[in-house]
């Protein structure tokens, strides 16, 4: 996300990186609560949900909408497809009900691009143990669940393809980068043009 919102600014475009869980205050907070491992204090599953939708809430009131009043053009690390993708299908929670929190908690607000990169769930994994990195609570899930996730990912990508386009991470670094600066290119004509 840096390099392409490097990339961004070199064009004279005013970028924001944020993210969900954690792009506020409130949402490091919950961010902590999501993501650390404790086995001995498991979160239920609507209580999870409802964590990742309050940390919504309060990130589309405070970052994106102030953000987008202001014109600067935003990159968010996950966000609603994210929840479909993680709780839905990985978790299996009802997808109206996961419609309705996500409509809550952004008011409608959509993103116009998710870009998602795609990697085998045991290569991105190894990727992580590589990077000598604490996997984190939702890491630390079955490999059923992750490619329940990474199905998720694919069936919204079919359901939305104007929207969701699939970058293949096993590329190198520099040639994902490449491919977004031209995904972000061909958007950016047509946005500008308005």
């Amino acid at each position: 996300m840096k390099l392409c919102a490097q990339w961004l600014q070199s064009l004279g475009i005013s970028v924001v990186i944020t993210r969900e869980p954690g792009g506020t205050e409130l949402g490091l907070d919950i961010r902590r609560l999501l993501l650390e491992k404790a086995d001995n204090k498991p979160i239920a599953e609507l209580t999870e949900i409802l964590l990742y939708a309050a940390d919504r809430a309060q990130h589309v009131e405070q970052e994106l909408r102030p953000n987008l009043a202001k014109g600067k053009y935003i990159l968010c690390d996950r966000y609603t497809e994210s929840t479909i993708a993680y709780q839905g299908y990985g978790r299996g929670l009802d997808m109206s009900l996961i419609k309705q929190l996500n409509y809550i908690a952004t008011g409608g607000l959509e993103s116009d691009l998710t870009l998602w990169l795609d990697v085998d769930v045991e290569v991105g994994l190894a990727r992580k143990r590589g990077d000598e990195q604490v996997f984190d609570r939702i890491e630390q899930e079955t490999i059923a669940f992750h490619h329940r996730v990474q199905q998720g990912y694919v069936e919204l990508a079919a359901l939305y393809p104007q929207r969701i386009i699939r970058i293949d991470g096993s590329l190198s670094k520099e040639a994902v980068h490449q491919i977004i600066q031209a995904n972000l290119r061909d958007r950016l004509q047509s946005w500008l043009a308005f």
